[in-house]
Formats: structure tokens, C-alpha cells, sequence
């Protein structure tokens, strides 16, 4: 095979890939769709809150919140996040974290109860890794400091 021919073929072959691959990911495909929209996004909160209760590394955080607030706030701003049409009205994460001196533990907990209530929900593993790769973004805000 001439130096030519083989050049053709790997450009044929990057063309073919490169049509595959943007056939997986239809336009206007988005993490807040792949999430299930805002109600997609609310079972996974209320997933993720009966977890909370049951985990002893974390409960303890959220003992006399308002549940039903909690609940709306953490789904707006999952949504807001997830690129939904949502908008996040809670209290700034600094604000509502100081005193809590949250370690690093409990925030991997979370994060474990959040993929665990995603993967009960259906999602595949590449949306709850772009949401946690957002989400990630507030650490600072949340843990201790």
C-alpha cells in the first residue's frame, strides 16, 4: 500500500468516527434533559434526602431543616446547574454552611448518596459525571475552611 492510499484510508476513518460520534449526542441535548427535566431532577432529591436521613456520617447536618424547602431549593439549584430553566433562590452556599463545618468526609458522603440516588433513577454514569463535575464548583463553599 502506497503512503497516498494509507493516508486516504485514515482520513476515510476519521470522517466515519467523527459522524459516529456526533450521532451519539443529538443537538440540543443537555445534563438537565439527561437528568429527567425538573421532575427527573425532583425524584432524584427526594431519593437522595431519604439517604441523607439513613446515613449516619451526614444526618446529623440536617437535623431540623425544613424539609419541604430543602427539597425545592436543592432541586432549583440541581436545575439551574444541569442547565435547566430553573433558578436557584436559596441563601449563597458560604451562608448556608458557615458553623457546619463540613469535612471532607461528610462532603463525599453526600456525593456518594447523590450517585446512588442518581443510579436508582436511571441516569448513566456520563450525566452523573458532568453533574458531579459541576457541583464540585461549590466544595470551597461548603466544606470547612
Amino acid at each position: 500500500m502506497t503512503l497516498r492510499m494509507g493516508t486516504i484510508i485514515l482520513l476515510t476513518t476519521l470522517v466515519l468516527l467523527t459522524g459516529c460520534a456526533s450521532r451519539d449526542s443529538a443537538p440540543g441535548d443537555t445534563l438537565y434533559q439527561d437528568l429527567g427535566e425538573r421532575a427527573g431532577i425532583a425524584d432524584i432529591v427526594e431519593d437522595l434526602l431519604y439517604r441523607i436521613v439513613e446515613d449516619e456520617r451526614i444526618a446529623f447536618q440536617f437535623k431540623g431543616i425544613d424539609v419541604v424547602q430543602f427539597h425545592t431549593n436543592l432541586t432549583d439549584q440541581i436545575c439551574e446547574i444541569s442547565g435547566g430553566p430553573c433558578t436557584y433562590g436559596g441563601r449563597p452556599m458560604t451562608e448556608v454552611h458557615t458553623d457546619m463545618n463540613v469535612t471532607e468526609t461528610q462532603f463525599n458522603a453526600l456525593a456518594e448518596q447523590l450517585v446512588l440516588a442518581m443510579e436508582d433513577n436511571g441516569v448513566s454514569t456520563s450525566a452523573q459525571n458532568r453533574l458531579l463535575e459541576r457541583l464540585v464548583e461549590l466544595h470551597p463553599q461548603i466544606t470547612h475552611r
